[in-house]
């Protein structure tokens, strides 16, 4: 749709426009489930701060939290609205990397007018910085971030809105995305790229990989260009991040749907044109102009590539020449991150939210176990995928996606895995975003960052959808209509076993404002006046079991989101329930991404796309960057 500002409009917003989601029609259906809810949703959570959800088989009550001894090693710091990173009395930060930095001494300089020149672009820090993980490789410090996307009038200042107008400006956006591999050390003025490191390396929209699972060399991933469908350029919007126990980098791709477009026609074949209705493939990009450019983005004349993403990619960051993965087993979703555990028996366990208001929560159980120094192979492409199905008795169950429980030949299941969720009855969430697993419990996490269109009607009365028509009518994980501040899920395993397909679930916190509402909007107890936030998106969980919560909503400061100031990164202590602000990031930009140096003494945080022209000043274009947040006193922090 040509009349839409991409950099307008969140993701989720585009899609719904240029896709409007289909009418339920099958309406008695959603009142029945309605109705079936009714005595839960009518109690206290309707009325009241959302207790009745609030985990009585896991959180302590209100006396139980007097009597503890706090675990914060810092005081909660107020709300912010400025230009700048602000962290407690006793911390401080630097910044480590920078849009645009060198990762080779032959790279560009970053101009500060004019950003990255185009020779060179893909030897540099990438945009728009997202998950991260730090690898200790040789006595190194590896650092592997992700770039989601990039801001395009930021990027190409010299077009008059962003839009790229030729194939080297195409080709200077698909460099600063993707992946970066970077060497750090620690010196007097704090962290820094280690330029000219062997193991630095940019993976970008170009850089070849291979595909394994049971999608790999499918009619639906051939192209003239791989006419096997056995290997693949670049990785797109690379959102969240995982690691797997042997030391690799697992990468998400998300919003892969707005690079695609057509110059002509749109496929009529019946198979890709109910893919692209239900993954978001129309034939306008979402301003990248990368069709009119590339014609690998071109669907009208390369009409499987979109087929091609959506996965989640393996790199090694101890080898530089190893070529990235593609795991087709794991499912062709918007990948947000992958949060991995082991069950007891060894297997590999892997969790991943869908990232659109009304997808799912998806879980990935090998069917080999883990042996350290064994062969690995197979644990990320042969095993079983399931969809969470959620209960509102508090129980929960994963439904495997077989082709005796979808229909669908394990390849189709690979390719188009929303269809096979919805074929289980899997239960729609609240935009499913970062999920991790706490090291010292049994129990995962998974942030609902929000969804304005859960249990809004059309205009015949009917619920609205999601893309594959599945009603997003009001249900116990995702209570509340309209629903602008998100929670936080929380579920345990059947027999403290990861590999259970049961669960008991709650909710760990539901963000709010009690300033401005006294019912479900209020939030949980845990929300007070210092340390109100909304849509919780990046999610992490230290060696001690306090969970660090980053969030990317609304910053106006005004309205339902008064007193929440600027994007922050709050942590929560998840035995007593009390939640502490800890660090605010400047006006506009999203708090994205977090791990810790080796020592656990250094915590690196994500800085995406500030409003302001962070960090360099007025006379720079803002620059999304790595900060490392340290203790004054040298001791640990997290």
């Amino acid at each position: 749709m040509k009349d839409i500002d991409r950099n307008k409009l969140s993701a989720d917003d585009w899609d719904e426009q240029t896709f409007p989601r289909p009418k339920v029609q099958e309406f008695d259906r959603v009142v029945d489930r309605a109705v079936s809810r009714r005595g839960f949703l009518g109690g206290a959570l309707a009325f009241g701060s959302g207790a009745a959800v609030m985990g009585t088989a896991f959180l302590k009550g209100t006396s139980a939290m007097a009597q503890q001894a706090t675990r914060f090693a810092f005081e909660g710091i107020p709300a912010q609205t400025d230009g700048t990173v602000h962290v407690p009395e006793g911390y401080s930060w630097k910044v480590t990397a920078r849009w645009g930095d060198k990762l080779f001494s032959d790279a560009p300089e970053f101009d500060p007018e004019t950003g990255v020149a185009f020779e060179g672009s893909d030897r540099v820090f990438g945009e728009n910085t997202d998950g991260m993980e730090l690898f200790h490789v040789a006595g190194r410090e590896i650092l592997v971030v992700n770039s989601e996307y990039t801001n395009n009038e930021i990027n190409l200042p010299q077009t008059e809105d962003g839009t790229p107008q030729n194939a080297e400006q195409v080709q200077l956006l698909q460099n600063l995305q993707g992946v970066t591999v970077m060497e750090l050390a620690e010196g007097p003025e704090g962290w820094a790229i280690v330029v000219d490191s062997p193991y630095n390396r940019r993976i970008h929209h170009r850089t070849p990989m291979r595909f394994d699972g049971p999608a790999a060399g499918h009619d639906l991933l051939k192209t003239e260009a791989d006419p096997e469908g056995l290997t693949s350029l670049g990785t797109m919007n690379n959102c969240g991040s995982g690691r797997t126990p042997w030391g690799t980098y697992l990468t998400c791709e998300e919003n892969f749907n707005g690079y695609f477009g057509a110059t002509g026609e749109m496929p009529e074949d019946e198979t890709l044109a109910a893919g692209y209705a239900r993954y978001g493939i129309g034939s306008d990009g979402w301003g990248y102009n990368y069709h009119l450019h590339d014609p690998r983005f071109d669907v009208s004349t390369t009409p499987n590539e979109p087929h091609r993403a959506g996965y989640i990619v393996e790199i090694d960051p101890a080898n530089p020449e190893a070529t990235p993965v593609k795991h087709t087993a794991l499912g062709r979703f918007k990948h947000e991150n992958a949060a991995t555990a082991l069950a007891p028996d060894g297997r590999l366990v892997v969790y991943m939210g869908d990232d659109e208001r009304g997808e799912f929560m998806y879980k990935w159980v090998s069917r080999d176990i883990y042996v350290p120094g064994g062969d690995t192979s197979t644990l990320l492409s042969e095993g079983q995928l399931y969809a969470a199905v959620f209960e509102d008795d508090m129980s929960g169950r994963w439904a495997a996606l077989t082709p005796e429980a979808t229909g669908m030949e394990p390849a189709e299941i690979a390719i188009f895995t929303r269809t096979a969720a919805s074929a289980v009855g899997a239960t729609t969430m609240d935009r499913p975003e970062w999920i991790a697993v706490n090291p010292v419990a049994v129990e995962g996490y998974c942030c609902l960052t929000n969804n304005s269109r859960r249990g809004a009607l059309n205009d015949d009365g009917s619920v609205r959808t999601n893309a594959g028509g599945d009603p997003m009518s009001v249900n116990a994980p995702n209570p509340r209509e309209t629903n602008e501040y998100g929670q936080i899920l929380r579920w345990r395993p059947a027999g403290d076993d990861h590999g259970s397909e049961e669960f008991e679930w709650d909710l760990y916190v539901m963000a709010g404002n009690p300033m401005v509402h006294d019912d479900a909007y209020a939030g949980s107890e845990a929300i007070k006046e210092g340390n109100l936030f909304n849509s919780p998106d990046g999610m992490q969980i230290d060696s001690t079991g306090m969970i660090w919560i980053q969030t990317d909503g609304d910053d106006s400061n005004e309205g339902d989101f008064a007193g929440m100031g600027n994007n922050q990164m709050l942590a929560g202590d998840p035995v007593t329930g009390e939640i502490r602000r800890f660090l605010t990031g400047p006006n506009g930009c999203e708090v994205t991404g977090l791990t810790w140096s080796t020592d656990r003494r250094t915590m690196f945080v994500g800085i995406q796309h500030p409003g302001r022209p962070f960090p360099d000043g007025p006379d720079s274009l803002p620059r999304s960057s790595i900060v490392a947040v340290k203790r004054d006193d040298g001791a640990l922090v997290g």
